[in-house]
């Protein structure tokens, strides 16, 4: 989670001014508070998280202990691969993301039924992505979601309209399920060369090859 700093300074027989700093990560943000707080001139000190919620340093400091013992600054890319003959997709999502000061990544993949196109494996791939994230525990966090279908992120974001009546029975499980969990979506869409990790992982899935890991990383 990256957090806001908003705080007061004060000036000597002169109105307050406020000042709004940058996107800062959580690792970072206590420490910048403290400095700003030491200097004897801020006369409020608040934080916002990404949610919009605002919390005190004193605050800060305790939520802080407890997101370090959950996953946190989470990265989601995923993959769908579609086979035409046998109307099967192959599903394939790779997830990164920070237990305390640990870096880790987790790829995992399925087969699924009873799939009718490209789009619809990549819907069917974004919610597999999300079910795994429920499976790590993750709630109330903001994840962002990277794939090389347009289609899928623009939807879901609401930029493009969606007719096709079996998308829109994907996108209602997928924001009920984002809801139910409390994460707050940012979508990016990326080229396919560099979602290469999901990708296989969708092919090896239709290929009856099943994956799943998580493994530490530098």
């Amino acid at each position: 989670m990256k957090y806001k700093i908003e705080w007061s300074y004060k000036r000597k027989g002169k109105s307050s001014v406020i000042f709004h700093s940058e996107w800062v990560d959580g690792d970072e943000v206590i420490e910048l508070g403290e400095e700003i707080e030491k200097s004897g001139k801020a006369a409020e000190l608040f934080f916002y998280d990404e949610l919009g919620t605002s919390w005190t340093l004193k605050d800060m400091k305790k939520l802080t202990v407890e997101v370090e013992e959950e996953p946190h600054d989470i990265t989601v890319y995923f993959d769908g691969g579609y086979n035409e003959a046998i109307n099967e997709a192959g599903l394939g999502t790779v997830i990164y993301f920070k237990e305390g000061k640990k870096k880790f990544r987790v790829r995992s993949n399925e087969q699924f039924s009873n799939i009718n196109s490209n789009n619809e494996a990549e819907y069917a791939a974004f919610y597999f992505a999300v079910n795994t994230l429920e499976e790590l525990g993750v709630k109330n966090m903001v994840c962002e979601f990277k794939g090389d279908s347009q289609v899928v992120l623009k939807q879901l974001e609401g930029e493009w309209p969606c007719y096709e009546e079996e998308f829109n029975r994907w996108l209602d499980r997928i924001e009920q399920k984002l809801k139910t969990m409390g994460i707050e979506p940012r979508y990016t869409s990326i080229l396919r060369k560099d979602n290469k990790e999901a990708d296989k992982l969708a092919t090896q899935a239709l290929e009856g090859k099943k994956i799943h890991s998580k493994m530490q990383i530098i």
